[in-house]
């Protein structure tokens, strides 16, 4: 399996802090401080995951990204002190998977990266991380209970669920649930959200796991049900 972690970062301390940390976690860890030598690395390592910094000598974080996606699908984390929204959203619509804004703990980092590479490969997540699913049965459990989804249900809480917290978009949730570019629309989205939130009302007591942002999409928030 693959473990590189290719951390994209001009900050000597803070790229040193988040090696250590990732290499603590199990992962092999490479540093590039130049945004210009991101885009050739990838193309000869390959590596598993990019932690990618917005502000680089060279080249910026967005312009790489944007350039990743022309070939690669490599899972991007982009890590930045800039934190309006539309820098955040235009990052994720580039093809970062999540971002991180700093200042952050390295935790939280290596939490995340584990997170980004769970959704990535398309496993189950495990118990003990808010809902459980098994992919063998198209099932979720909460806490001792269980109840059978569809095939889109199931992706769509399996990718909400792999980042707590993270708004996605209808378009994305569209973008990840039929990768073979189908034509669907965002009510589609709506509908199969609304069946999916009542089916697990039926094993959550009442508490509702996944949020609605208004003119914005959806997140999973096990932590804080409302």
């Amino acid at each position: 399996m693959n473990r590189e972690i290719l951390v994209v970062e001009d900050e000597p301390k803070l790229a040193n802090l988040l090696r250590d940390y990732l290499q603590q976690s199990g992962f092999a860890v490479t540093i590039l401080a130049d945004g210009l030598a991101v885009v050739p690395a990838v193309r000869m390592r390959s590596p598993a995951l990019i932690l990618l910094d917005l502000m680089l000598p060279g080249r910026d974080g967005m312009e790489i990204c944007r350039e990743l996606r022309t070939f690669s699908a490599v899972p991007i984390i982009m890590t930045t002190a800039r934190v309006e929204e539309i820098d955040r959203l235009l990052g994720l619509e580039l093809g970062a998977d999540d971002y991180i804004c700093k200042p952050f703990s390295p935790r939280e980092v290596v939490a995340r990266v584990r997170a980004v590479l769970r959704r990535s490969a398309g496993a189950p997540l495990p118990p003990g991380e808010g809902v459980f699913l098994d992919a063998a049965t198209y099932c979720a459990g909460w806490e001792g209970r269980t109840v059978a989804l569809t095939a889109v249900e199931f992706n769509l809480l399996r990718y909400l669920a792999a980042t707590p917290g993270r708004i996605y978009s209808r378009q994305q949730l569209i973008d990840r649930i039929y990768p073979d570019q189908r034509t669907v629309s965002e009510r589609t989205i709506d509908s199969h959200i609304k069946k999916l939130r009542r089916k697990l009302l039926s094993i959550t007591g009442g508490a509702e796991l996944i949020r609605s942002v208004y003119g914005v999409g959806y997140a999973y928030d096990a932590d804080h049900p409302s």
